[in-house]
């Protein structure tokens, strides 16, 4: 107990000079926790609660156009503003000149067409009342469709945002049709207008969509950006050990203290477990400053403050298990390198690789294929997978323990082949 003391101060006093990874292992994460929830706390409150910039261009003299826009604008999604309809050849100009993000251009004969198609619609329902099957054919022949609408969009829009606004147009469209439909088939069975009440009272629904997130501990507060970005770049943080603890071995690799170790009376392996009990300790701080700052410091920069979760317990097996794989994945990498260059250079990429397979810059669930299958194979997957589940559904240690198991089996594989490797370069 004493040697390991011993060798545990001293790995201390070896990291409190190196003062650049310090900076990596805290400055570094605590400015990327911040920098990277601001920008997707911005990003939820621009689909959540912001507007979508649009521009209109109108050629469409009916009232089939008029009612479109008044449709897009019930939506809620979007700032409208519309532009003369002789100007539609420069709607492209229009979007930059007023930053919007979409523009629209309605066909000239877009009323004409919506009021044929309900026209032939109404006839088709009317043949089909009476009986008349040769009508109903006729009526579907002569049914025409309405040429499509030009949606313009800014590049920067991502694919999923625009299904989203795709969908919400032809929403739009769709309410169009069905509001010309009604009130030519209610004409055509009554011979008088269609009563506005009435109208209303048959396109407007009353159904609400109540949406609940699911969780483990049944309680239903929706995650925020704080929940979803602080767990995972305290992840980073702690895997990012290996600017500071790689190159701590490869140092003592170089020195000949290594050598000088084989020569005393004991064994490398205290020294290593010194070290993993060291920069394990760390991790644990790591994890303590950043949360501190999600909890205490993002309510008074404006961002969303982080909720702990229940199982508090939970919370310190799971950090504790991650801390430990990461030490020992900084130290079989150190052990494999032969410079400090090599140790810094490989393990920062292969850091950044394991988070983007491991669900950190792109969530899993996106990814397909073969992205898919290596998620299984990245310890960055399971350590956000056990954080999620704690944070994101409330859930207990119990529930997290097959991520803590796939988690702890990839950490017992690193430190065999770190010892596998110590073993090859004769170093034990």
């Amino acid at each position: 107990m004493f040697k390991l003391w011993i060798s545990i101060k001293k790995d201390i006093r070896i990291l409190l000079r190196d003062k650049v990874g310090i900076s990596l292992m805290f400055v570094m994460p605590i400015i990327l926790v911040i920098v990277v929830t601001s920008i997707q706390n911005s990003t939820f409150q621009l689909v959540n609660k912001n507007k979508l910039p649009i521009i209109i261009c109108n050629t469409d003299t009916g009232k089939a156009g008029a009612q479109f826009i008044e449709s897009v604008n019930k939506i809620g999604m979007f700032n409208v503003s519309q532009i003369p309809g002789e100007k539609a050849t420069t709607i492209a100009d229009a979007m930059h000149d007023k930053d919007a993000l979409l523009g629209i251009v309605i066909p000239t004969n877009f009323s004409s067409q919506v009021n044929n198609k309900a026209k032939a619609a109404s006839d088709k329902a009317m043949a089909a009342f009476s009986g008349q099957t040769d009508s109903v054919k006729a009526v579907t022949k002569q049914a025409a469709n309405i040429d499509p609408l030009t949606l313009y969009y800014n590049p920067v829009l991502q694919e999923s945002l625009r299904f989203s606004i795709q969908g919400a147009i032809r929403s739009a469209l769709q309410l169009v049709q069905t509001r010309e439909t009604l009130r030519t088939l209610y004409y055509a069975s009554n011979e008088k207008e269609l009563p506005k009440s009435l109208e209303n009272e048959m396109l407007n629904s009353n159904t609400t969509i109540n949406m609940l997130p699911v969780s483990k501990d049944g309680t239903r507060t929706t995650p925020n950006a704080s929940q979803h970005n602080v767990p995972a770049w305290t992840i980073f943080a702690m895997f990012f050990v290996i600017m500071s603890l790689g190159g701590s071995v490869v140092r003592e690799k170089v020195s000949g203290s290594f050598i000088r170790l084989k020569t005393l009376p004991t064994n490398y392996l205290v020294g290593l477990l010194s070290k993993q009990m060291t920069y394990l300790a760390v991790t644990l701080i790591q994890a303590v400053v950043i949360f501190s700052i999600g909890i205490w410091l993002f309510p008074v920069i404006g961002l969303p403050a982080l909720n702990l979760p229940a199982d508090l317990f939970g919370l310190f097996v799971v950090t504790l298990v991650c801390g430990w794989c990461a030490v020992s994945y900084a130290i079989c990498v150190g052990v494999f390198a032969n410079t400090q260059e090599q140790a810094n250079g490989f393990g920062a990429i292969s850091i950044v690789i394991l988070a983007c397979i491991g669900g950190l810059m792109v969530p899993s669930f996106a990814m397909q294929g073969m992205a898919k299958t290596l998620t299984n194979i990245s310890p960055m997957h399971w350590c956000l997978q056990a954080y999620y589940s704690l944070f994101l559904e409330g859930a207990k240690l119990k529930d997290v323990l097959n991520n803590i198991g796939s988690l702890f089996i990839i950490t017992i594989i690193i430190q065999f082949i770190t010892y596998l490797g110590l073993k090859r370069k004769n170093l034990i």
